[in-house]
């Protein structure tokens, strides 16, 4: 329980704000579902009175009090899944994810999921997120894309995380890197592409470029590292890397399109490069086929620890599938 009692400064002030200004593990939006669910009593002149509105404005002396509910269990079911854990505490984990692996169940994608395989491993460390026992996925990675993800343990882990990832590392905390391959050289070979993005109107599973009023504003930052030559002696694939001003679905795989410069293996956005591949020598042609997903890889990732402040910084080397079709590509 939390209890406290209401400052001379605080008069006036809602009760959300005040509430949000005595602690600070549970999010301003997870202290408005408690106190709506009458989760919160305030005592006023000696009278105690179940308080069901966030807004509703507290006085000097007034004493607050908060009864935090245990964490249900999560209607998501555990299972033992095997998982890449590059770091874990009381806190937080880190974890590279492998492709062909979904984040979250859905609809088409009930179970099999990283949110599983994290329910198992994590156990009774789990102490709950929003009010029900199970991970805090704070961002995410398309079922095809490998690389690394943080996944916060609690309340606390998770607002923190989540406040690093809203900023996308313009306030020095994150660092996101990413690497693909791409069709054909980028020129320059580094550059920002600032281009909107809104889901299309003619294929609702698709994200495209857009000047609508639903658009949002999305930056990404790329830099070439190296040109591949096919079997016509002409550089036919790059490996470049990106880095996310912005967070928006699909942005890496849309902006590199929108560029000319579509992902290898995008099946959603590379359509109209499959007359590239006749370029390709055998060999690379074979290693694309065997990948049969799109080359992206969530190469490092950095953040502030959301308990301790410190700095953490971690790597994931490429998976078997994307080494194998950069050596065809030597």
């Amino acid at each position: 329980m939390l209890a406290f009692a209401v400052t001379y400064a605080q008069n006036g002030d809602r009760l959300d704000k005040t509430l949000a200004a005595a602690q600070s593990d549970l999010s301003r939006a997870r202290l408005q579902e408690l106190v709506k669910a009458g989760h919160c009593t305030v005592t006023r002149r000696q009278t105690d009175t179940t308080i069901k509105d966030p807004s509703w404005r507290v006085k000097q002396d007034d004493i607050i009090a908060l009864t935090l509910p245990p964490p249900v269990d999560t209607t998501v079911k555990a299972q033992n899944i095997s998982l890449d854990i590059l770091y874990e505490d009381a806190d937080l984990l880190v974890v590279n994810k492998p492709a062909d692996m979904v984040v979250h169940p859905a609809p088409g994608s009930p179970d099999g999921t990283l949110v599983n395989a994290l329910l198992a491993h994590c156990g009774d460390s789990l102490s709950g997120i929003g009010g029900e026992k199970r991970p805090g996925i704070v961002h995410r990675l398309d079922k095809d894309t490998s690389g690394i993800m943080v996944v916060a343990k609690n309340d606390t882990a998770h607002r923190g995380l989540s406040e690093q990832f809203a900023a996308h590392g313009r306030d020095g905390r994150m660092a996101r890197v990413y690497q693909a391959l791409v069709w054909g050289e980028p020129l320059p070979a580094a550059g920002t592409v600032d281009a909107p993005l809104a889901r299309s109107a003619n294929n609702r599973k698709k994200i495209a470029v857009s000047k609508s009023k639903e658009a949002r504003h999305a930056v990404t930052h790329y830099r070439r590292l190296k040109s591949y030559a096919g079997e016509t002696g002409k550089n036919q694939v790059s490996l470049i890397e990106c880095k996310l001003e912005t967070g928006r679905t699909h942005q890496i795989r849309v902006h590199m399109a929108h560029i000319g410069h579509p992902v290898l293996g995008d099946k959603l956005y590379g359509t109209g490069m499959k007359s590239r591949a006749v370029h390709l020598s055998e060999a690379q042609n074979a290693a694309l086929a065997r990948l049969d997903r799109q080359a992206l890889h969530a190469a490092a990732l950095g953040f502030e620890h959301p308990k301790t402040g410190d700095k953490h910084y971690y790597e994931a080397p490429f998976p078997p599938d994307f080494s194998s079709l950069l050596e065809a590509m030597v």
